[in-house]
């Protein structure tokens, strides 16, 4: 694959070899974020778990400390007094049943994150075959499936981010923008690998982060040293 002359000049920054403590890491990644736009940030964390066994599925959410830096738009299932809560809490999109046919038939994807009450789920369920590939559908793991929709939308808001297994056991979860500063970075990335370390699970024999790295969309990665999260 050919890269590009601003690719090949950051790569040089790095070497592949070498494990990086997170401030290093974060600071060789914001040098190397040179595209014209405001990139994201991602770490990529490869586990030792399996996700085929229910045991070793990892999800769940955390609070981002200085959020994404992404404007996140926020749909609410509910009805009744919550859809009032919903709104006055500052859902972007509030409904029930008639947004079904809006997402299934004319393709609507005008949102981020949804949320649901529980007594909504059936409803919301009937969407799964179209949520579900996209990581749309709500789930109490994570948050997004609560009574509290004041609660969910505000953390989802102040940038509250999910995190989960693909399909070959890596976490792919944004720590923020390049446009950030280190130390707001680097909050983030304690903030994921701490909430990662305990969501560890329990069955989980061998190594449990087999690789961390840190990368910005069109950056070259940049390799953290695991160990110290892994205890």
């Amino acid at each position: 694959m050919k890269r590009g002359k601003k690719y090949v000049e950051s790569a040089k920054l790095i070497n592949r070899a070498t494990l990086y403590d997170a401030t290093e890491a974060v600071s060789l990644v914001k040098k190397s974020a040179v595209a014209k736009f405001d990139e994201t940030i991602e770490a990529h964390i490869r586990t030792g778990c399996d996700g085929r066994h229910a045991e070793q599925q990892i999800r769940g959410a955390v609070v981002l400390p200085h959020g994404t830096g992404k404007k996140v738009r926020v749909l609410v299932f509910a009805k009744g007094d919550k859809a009032t809560e919903a709104e006055a809490a500052g859902a972007d999109f509030v409904g029930g049943e008639e947004l079904i046919p809006k997402i299934q038939n004319e393709n609507w994807f005008g949102f981020d994150v949804v949320v649901a009450t529980p007594d909504m789920m059936g409803v919301v369920g009937r969407l799964g075959r179209v949520l579900g590939p996209k990581g749309l559908m709500p789930n109490p793991k994570a948050g997004t499936v609560t009574m509290d929709v004041t609660k969910a939308i505000n953390d989802i808001k102040a940038g509250k981010i999910e995190y989960r297994l693909d399909k070959t056991n890596i976490i792919h979860v944004p720590i923020g923008k390049a446009s950030f500063t280190e130390e707001q970075l680097t909050d983030n990335f304690q903030a994921i690998m701490g909430a990662l370390v305990k969501a560890k699970p329990t069955t989980l024999k061998g190594q449990y982060m087999k690789s961390v790295v840190i990368a910005s969309t069109m950056g070259p990665g940049v390799k953290v040293s695991p160990a110290k999260f892994v205890g």
